[in-house]
C-alpha cells in the first residue's frame, strides 16, 4: 500500500477534469479524493497499490477530451487508511 498526491495544471477545471479522475481511480481500485485548487490546479490524493498509483499518473497526464495537462507533480505522502473514491470541496 502506498500514497501519492497529485497537483495537475493547465485547462483542468470546467472540463471534467474530476469525474475523470474519480472514474479511472475507483477502476484501478484506488482510494482517495480529488478537489479544484483556487489557482485552477487540481489536486488529488490517491492511496493503494503502487502499480495502480502509476496507471493513475498515467491516466492524469492524459487527462479527459477536453483537458490540456500542462504539468502533473506527484509525491509520496503517507497512507492513511482511506476507504473510496469521492470529489471533495474546493481548496
Amino acid at each position: 500500500m502506498a500514497a501519492r498526491r497529485f497537483v495537475v495544471s493547465g485547462r483542468v477545471q470546467g472540463v471534467g477534469f474530476r469525474a475523470f479522475v474519480v472514474r479511472e481511480a475507483c477502476a484501478l481500485g484506488l482510494a482517495g479524493w480529488v478537489r479544484n485548487l483556487a489557482d485552477g490546479r487540481v489536486e488529488a490524493l490517491a492511496e493503494g497499490d503502487p502499480a495502480a498509483l502509476a496507471k493513475l499518473a498515467e491516466a492524469l497526464g492524459r487527462g479527459p477530451l477536453l483537458a490540456r495537462v500542462d504539468r502533473v507533480e506527484g509525491s509520496e505522502v503517507p497512507v492513511k487508511g482511506l476507504s473510496g473514491f469521492r470529489q471533495v470541496a474546493d481548496g
